[in-house]
C-alpha cells in the first residue's frame, strides 16, 4: 500500500510565501515525476508544475516566477516553494507521484488574503 501525504498549507496574506512538502511511502516502485496539481473552489483541477526524478521541471506559465518545485529522490519528497502569493492562488494542493500507477495526495488547502 502506498501513501502520500502533502504538508505545509495554511493561511498567508498576500505577498508571503509558503513551502509545501509531500512525501510517498509504503510499496512503491521507482518514482518517474512528481508533480503539483491545484483546485480552487468551483474549479476544476490544474497542473502547476512537475518534476522528473532527473531534476527537470516544468511549470504552467503563470506560476513559474513564483513557484519552485524541487525533488529529494531517496526520500520519495517534493517539494513547492511559493513567492509572492496572490488570491487567485488560493486553493488545495494537491501532489501526484508517478510511477507505474499515479499516487495521490489528500490534499493541503492554501489561502491566501488580499
Amino acid at each position: 500500500q502506498v501513501e502520500v501525504v502533502e504538508s505545509g498549507g495554511g493561511l498567508v496574506q498576500a505577498g508571503g510565501s509558503l513551502r509545501l512538502s509531500c512525501t510517498a511511502s509504503g510499496r512503491i516502485v521507482s518514482i518517474n515525476a512528481m508533480g503539483w496539481y491545484r483546485q480552487a473552489p468551483g474549479k476544476q483541477r490544474e497542473l502547476v508544475g512537475i518534476i522528473t526524478t532527473y531534476g527537470t521541471a516544468n511549470y504552467v506559465d503563470s506560476v513559474k516566477d513564483r513557484l519552485t518545485i524541487s525533488g529529494d529522490n531517496a526520500k520519495n519528497t517534493v517539494y513547492l516553494q511559493m513567492n509572492n502569493l496572490k488570491p487567485d492562488d488560493t486553493a488545495v494542493y494537491y501532489c501526484r507521484m508517478q510511477s507505474n500507477l499515479n499516487y495521490w495526495g489528500q490534499g493541503t488547502q492554501v489561502t491566501v488574503s488580499s
